[in-house]
């Protein structure tokens, strides 16, 4: 390990739409908006967001940005994990909010239930059970 190595800060996002994945990842998700900043230079917005109080994700726009492969298997990250204590009740909660999740399925290694949903852009999302 890295002398110093602690964990991972956070996650990085680049938004094709910025407002409508700020609203996804704050009001659909219920994710603490810390800090927005627009920087002009760059002309992107980047929003600093927390989940239970800790910093976790960082929301980014840039003008134009290419598409991403969005098939499981393409090279590169592959998917953001959430651990929630209730998998039934945070998807019927994310179904009320217009987001369908795929069926839920069992990791055959940890006998642990989770299921993917996806962001604005086609990210791929997990929940996973605690």
């Amino acid at each position: 390990m890295l002398p110093g190595f602690k964990g991972i800060h956070h996650i990085a996002i680049i938004a094709s739409d910025y407002q409508k994945s700020r609203h996804f990842y704050c009001s659909v998700l219920g994710l603490t908006l810390l800090e927005e900043t627009y920087r002009a230079d760059r002309d992107s917005w980047k929003a600093d967001l927390a989940l239970e109080g800790h910093y976790a994700i960082e929301l980014f726009s840039f003008p134009s940005p290419p598409a991403r492969p969005n098939y499981p298997e393409a090279t590169g990250l592959r998917h953001l994990a959430f651990s929630v204590e209730n998998l039934r009740q945070a998807v019927s909660a994310l179904e009320q909010q217009g987001v369908s999740c795929e069926p839920l399925r069992t990791d055959e290694l940890t006998g642990k239930s989770f299921t993917f949903f996806f962001d604005p852009d086609g990210l791929p999302l997990e929940l996973y059970q605690l």
